[in-house]
C-alpha cells in the first residue's frame, strides 16, 4: 500500500465535521464557544473551539480506533519506521508510563539509568517493579549527566539477566547519545526488550545529519515527544512500537488505561498535521534548526567567559554522537550560577529558557526559531559576559554529586507504607517515602525506598539555599521530609 504524506486522514474529518456545523447535544459543554466566557472565546479563536471535540462516529475514537484516527496513526507509523504508532494525549508522560508497565508487573526488574524522569518512577511504582539502577556518566567539565554506556548495561545484565526491560534515555535532555545501537543489540542478545525515552528526539528520525532514532537503532518502543520539538501542541506525544518482544494489544490495553475518555481532538489533529509536516519537510526543518544552532554554537563561543559544546564533546563511551540543536550555555566562568543567568535574561531580554543549573543554561533551537532570535540572544549574552566576566571570579565547578543512594525497600513498598514526618536536616539513614527531584529536567536525587545519607541532605539544602527548583516532597519549603516509619525491637 504506497502512503501519501500529504494526507491528514483525521485533521481533514474534524475540518468537514466543524464546516457541517452540526447542532450538538453532547459535550464539550461550550458548543463551539457559545456558552463559554467571551473573553477566553475570542482569544482562542472560533476556529479551534468548533474542532474542539469528543469521540462521535464520525471523528473515530482513540481507545479503539477503526476510522481516521487508526489511518493517522498508520501514516505515523511509516514515519517513524515503527510496526504501530499510538497517539498519547497525556503527553510523553503517558507513554513512557505505557511502556513500563506493557513489560513488568509486581517484582519484576528493571534496568533504568539513575537520571530517569519521574514518570519512569511513577510507573515503577505503578507496576510494583524494582528497579535496578546504572549510573550516567558525570561529565566533570560541565557538571551534567550524559547516558549510560554499553559497559555498565552488560554489566547490569550480567548480574540481572532476568530483568524484563532495560530503558534508555536517548538523546539526554542536553542532546547527548551513547552507542545506541550497540546496546540495543547487547540487550537483544538476552532477549530483553529495549524501551527508550525519546522525549528530545522527535527530530532525528528525520534527518541524517543527526543522531540515530530508536526505531532505527532496532528498539522495541520509543516514547517520543512530537510536541517538544516536532511541531505538535503541548502534551501530545507518539508511541512507537516494533512488534517481536512486544504485543502491540497489550500496549493499547495499557494505553487505554492510562489515558483519559474526553480525549483532546485539537492536541490528535496536531499529531496528525505535525507527522505531515515532518515527513514532507523533516529534512529540511532540521537543517534548518542546525544550521541556526551552529551559528549561534559559533557566536557563544567567542563570547569571554562563555561556551557551548559541540563536536567537541565526541570520542567517549557516553558521548558517542550530539544533536546539535540544543545549546548548553557554560556559565561558571562568569561567576555566576545557569539559575542567576536565566533570571537576568527574562528581567533584561524577555529571554526565557528551557533549563538552568549550577553552572548552564539550555536553549532548544527549533524549525520554529529565526536568525532575529538568534542574534537577540548573543547580543544579551554578550551583555552578561560584559558585566561579569574578569569582574567576578569563576565558580568552581564542584562535582558534588553524591553517590546513588541504598535502595531498601521496592519504591512501591515505601510509597505506599506506614510513614511519619521527621525534620528534613534531620533525616540522615531514615528509609524515604516521597520523591525530591531538581525540576527541570525532573530528575530524582531520592527515590521512595532509598535511604537519605548525609551527603544527600548537604547537597539538597545547598541547591535549596541557591534558588534552584527542589521538588517533589509534600513540604514544598523541604523543612519536613516523609519516611518509613521505624519499629523498634520489643524487649
Amino acid at each position: 500500500m504506497t502512503v501519501d504524506h500529504k494526507r491528514t486522514p483525521l485533521f481533514s474529518a474534524l475540518k468537514e465535521h466543524a464546516e457541517r456545523n452540526p447542532i450538538q447535544f453532547h459535550i464539550p459543554g461550550h458548543k463551539k464557544g457559545v456558552g463559554m466566557d467571551p473573553e477566553y472565546r475570542a482569544f482562542i479563536g472560533d476556529n479551534a473551539l468548533s474542532i474542539d471535540l469528543i469521540n462521535i462516529a464520525p471523528l473515530d475514537d482513540l481507545h479503539q480506533p477503526t476510522g481516521v484516527i487508526e489511518e493517522a496513526q498508520h501514516l505515523a507509523a511509516d514515519a517513524f519506521g515503527a510496526d504501530h504508532t499510538f497517539f498519547s494525549v497525556q503527553g510523553t508522560s503517558g507513554a513512557i508510563m505505557t511502556m513500563i508497565l506493557t513489560v513488568c508487573s509486581q517484582g519484576d526488574k528493571i534496568i533504568v539509568p539513575r537520571n530517569v524522569h519521574k514518570s519512569v518512577m511513577s510507573a515503577i511504582i505503578f507496576a510494583g517493579a524494582k528497579p535496578v539502577f546504572v549510573s550516567p556518566v558525570r561529565d566533570k567539565n560541565l557538571g551534567i549527566d550524559h547516558g549510560i554506556t554499553t559497559r555498565s548495561v552488560k554489566r547490569a545484565l550480567e548480574r540481572h539477566p532476568d530483568a524484563k526491560a532495560v530503558l534508555v534515555i536517548n538523546p539526554t535532555y542536553y542532546g547527548v547519545c551513547a552507542d545506541l545501537k550497540e546496546i540495543v543489540d547487547l540487550v537483544h542478545s538476552y532477549n530483553i526488550p529495549v524501551l527508550v525515552d525519546e522525549a528530545h528526539g522527535v527530530l532525528i528520525h528525520f534527518s541524517s545529519k543527526l543522531p540515530i532514532s530508536a526505531m532505527e537503532a532496532g528498539a522495541d518502543m520509543a516514547a517520543t515527544s512530537v510536541h517538544k520539538l516536532g511541531g505538535s501542541m503541548t502534551q501530545s506525544s507518539v508511541l512507537n512500537i516494533k512488534e517481536g518482544r512486544i504485543n502491540p494489544s497489550r500496549v493499547k490495553t495499557i494505553l487505554s488505561m492510562l489515558t483519559t475518555t474526553s480525549t483532546s481532538y485539537i492536541l490528535l489533529a496536531s499529531l496528525d498535521t505535525a507527522r505531515r509536516h515532518l515527513a514532507l519537510n523533516g529534512e529540511e526543518l532540521a537543517d534548518k534548526a542546525i544550521a541556526l544552532a551552529q551559528f549561534a554554537r559559533h557566536g557563544i563561543n567567542e563570547i569571554p567567559g562563555l561556551s557551548c559544546f559541540g563536536e567537541d564533546i565526541l570520542g567517549t563511551e557516553a558521548t558517542f554522537n550530539y544533536d546539535p540543536t540544543k545549546i548548553n550555555i557554560h556559565v561558571r566562568h562568569l561567576g555566576i550560577t545557569g539559575y542567576d543567568a536565566e533570571n537576568w535574561l527574562r528581567d533584561h531580554y524577555n529571554i526565557e529558557v528551557e533549563l538552568s543549573d549550577m553552572y548552564n543554561i539550555l536553549c532548544l533551537i527549533t524549525p520554529g526559531d529565526t536568525h532575529e532570535n538568534i542574534d537577540t540572544l548573543l547580543n544579551a549574552l554578550r551583555e552578561l559576559s560584559s558585566q561579569n566576566y574578569n569582574i567576578r571570579p569563576a565558580t568552581d565547578l564542584i562535582i558534588k554529586v553524591p553517590s546513588i543512594p541504598q535502595l531498601t525497600l521496592t519504591p512501591r513498598d515505601a510509597f505506599y507504607g506506614d510513614t511519619e514526618v521527621v525534620p528534613f536536616k534531620e533525616s540522615a539513614d531514615r528509609i524515604i517515602a516521597e520523591f525530591i527531584y531538581v525540576y527541570p529536567p525532573g530528575i530524582p536525587i531520592l527515590l521512595p525506598g532509598e535511604v537519605i545519607s548525609q551527603d544527600l541532605i548537604d547537597y539538597i539544602v545547598e541547591h535549596v539555599e541557591v534558588g534552584l527548583p527542589v521538588k517533589g516532597p509534600e513540604d514544598r519549603s523541604i523543612q519536613n521530609v516523609k519516611v518509613i516509619v521505624e519499629t523498634n525491637a520489643i524487649f
